[in-house]
């Protein structure tokens, strides 16, 4: 063979692979994009200035800027200048439907009282027509003054007839007028609870007004349902906002079949500007039809079902996240079980029958016990032989003789550092000084040998991934406190957020061959900074400039130019 003259080993090497790859693909129209810096995320080549791809958007070459544009002197060129690309981010754990709707309804976070609270819900009911619900979401009541619960006496001051229903930040949670609790159609008064859930009482046994986790059913099943044309809309809200803040994939934690049947018929009409992996919504009619037609995905490689979504507890905001010890500012509460071991023993049966990857929210240091005993009895000597997958979504406070278990099982931890920061005011108030050793412990659980796949649970955090490897590297808030992180030994490196973000959020959700990193044969998703995230200062993570949002090699979205 010939020797190129200027070309270097890694060039021909490049060349080689692109003529393997086929006439086919080679008589497609190619584009290469060059940019001062790719951070590929691919270990056999980490760095890069440029990449090829064809008009499907799949890779068929990554290079220096002088090789790419020597071997394809005929492709369509794109240059960033001094801008650095790197593989598209994914969020592990998201709710692309409550980012959407929560765009239709109140607003409720960041106020800093509830008198705030209530003047939002005054200013948005001023729209409503006579009669229809108040939705609203997002109120946390660790920001107040005040900073127990609320009370349907604070609505119904303000709206003694039209019902109100508005979900706490981290959805484990709601707050409901008497109106919306006599919509519900049944006493909610006395001694009993549902399963799942609890109904806060007051000394006379009388409801408050606020319903945790499963007991939210109770005034969910009371308000109207929304139309199929408006879960669309929703979804679609949702995915924008996503691509607008950098992200090329989302894994839906948590999807019933009709949302499914939603996001179908979006793809259908090449709706989806992003890849999204969803998972069916508990032990219920989409883990059905999974079992029934085989671990869907559609056409356009942008919408796949393979996982279900179990829940072990509740949250620890809320105090339902299932503590083994009681609340260190509650005592004689434990938080709540939402499944017990048995139901939740029957679903992982269930989804092993049926070949589907189990995904279980666990938060309390219990919930994270609970969920994997019942993954080692259900794996057994095949836990380290199997590429089963199986997930721990949060894995957020974990007992010292559990946390090496998730990688002796092979389970992934999916995680999201912005609870951290965010919990960090009152976190160690609920568990007390000994127990938050184990609490949001990235850096324990990473070294013991398990895998990281991050994310946000937008819309109970922001969508921006920016804010996640922010956090991930600093463990502070966006003044920089406290000064040197919040528990600082858990910290990560950029680049082991940015992985975190990348290629192995791609693996938890069995795409790892085809996006998370950028290399020959996989899809050309990208986002493009004006900073390089790897060699900035952790503490301007959060500042990086997002430039463009790219999906099989298309723009998904693209920052406006400056205005002269």
């Amino acid at each position: 063979m010939r020797r190129l003259r200027g070309i270097g080993p890694a060039a021909i090497l490049t060349l080689a692979l692109a003529l393997t790859c086929g006439s086919a693909a080679s008589a497609q129209p190619l584009t290469v994009v060059t940019a001062a810096r790719v951070h590929t995320l691919d270990p056999a080549r980490p760095r890069a200035q440029g990449l090829v791809f064809d008009a499907a958007g799949k890779i068929v070459a990554v290079g220096t800027r002088g090789d790419l544009l020597h071997l394809y002197p005929n492709a369509r060129h794109i240059d960033f200048g001094e801008a650095t690309l790197v593989p598209g981010l994914i969020d592990a754990h998201a709710h692309v439907f409550e980012l959407g709707i929560n765009q239709l309804q109140a607003d409720l976070s960041g106020t800093r009282s509830k008198a705030e609270a209530l003047q939002r819900l005054r200013e948005f009911a001023r729209a409503l027509p006579p009669g229809q619900w108040l939705i609203g979401h997002g109120w946390d009541q660790n920001d107040w003054p005040d900073a127990r619960f609320p009370e349907a006496a604070d609505l119904d001051a303000e709206f003694p007839e039209r019902p109100v229903w508005l979900q706490r930040i981290d959805g484990h949670a709601g707050w409901a007028n008497s109106a919306a609790m006599r919509a519900a159609g049944r006493e909610l008064g006395g001694d009993w609870q549902p399963d799942g859930g609890r109904i806060v009482r007051d000394d006379q046994g009388r409801a408050t007004g606020v319903f945790i986790d499963d007991a939210m059913a109770l005034l969910e099943r009371a308000r109207p349902p929304l139309p199929p044309a408006a879960v669309e809309q929703a979804l679609s809200l949702g995915m924008q906002a996503a691509v607008r803040h950098g992200l090329t994939g989302v894994h839906d934690a948590g999807v019933d079949l009709p949302t499914l049947r939603a996001y179908q018929r979006l793809a259908e009409r090449k709706q989806l500007p992003l890849r999204i992996t969803a998972f069916a919504a508990g032990d219920g009619d989409a883990l059905e039809s999974l079992c029934r037609d085989g671990l869907y995905q559609h056409p356009s490689g942008r919408l796949k079902m393979r996982t279900v979504k179990l829940y072990a507890d509740g949250a620890l905001g809320s105090r339902g996240a299932a503590l083994l010890q009681d609340y260190s500012d509650e005592r004689g509460n434990r938080g709540l079980l939402r499944m017990s071991p048995e139901a939740m023993a029957k679903a992982i049966a269930k989804a092993e029958r049926c070949g589907v990857q189990v995904a279980t929210h666990a938060i309390g240091d219990r919930g994270n016990r609970e969920v994997l005993d019942l993954y080692a009895q259900a794996l057994g000597e095949n836990a380290t032989t199997r590429d089963h997958r199986w997930r721990i979504e949060h894995a957020q406070i974990l007992a010292p003789q559990d946390l090496p278990r998730l990688a002796a099982l092979h389970a992934i931890a999916s995680m999201q550092p912005t609870h951290a920061t965010s919990d960090m005011p009152w976190a160690e108030d609920r568990l007390g000084p000994v127990r938050i050793d184990g609490a949001y412990a990235w850096r324990q659980l990473r070294d013991s040998g398990a895998r990281l796949a991050l994310g946000s649970d937008f819309p109970v955090e922001s969508v921006d991934p920016r804010l996640g490897l922010f956090a991930a590297a600093t463990r502070t808030d966006a003044a920089g406190k406290p000064q040197g992180g919040w528990h600082p030994q858990e910290k990560l490196t950029a680049y082991e957020a940015l992985r975190g973000f990348t290629l192995d959020a791609a693996y938890a959700g069995f795409a790892e061959n085809e996006v998370g990193s950028l290399a020959v044969g996989k899809r050309a998703d990208f986002v493009v900074f004006e900073q390089d995230p790897l060699a900035v200062e952790p503490q301007r993570l959060r500042e990086l400039t997002l430039l463009g949002t790219y999906v099989d090699g298309a723009p998904v979205w693209q920052r406006e130019p400056a205005q002269r």
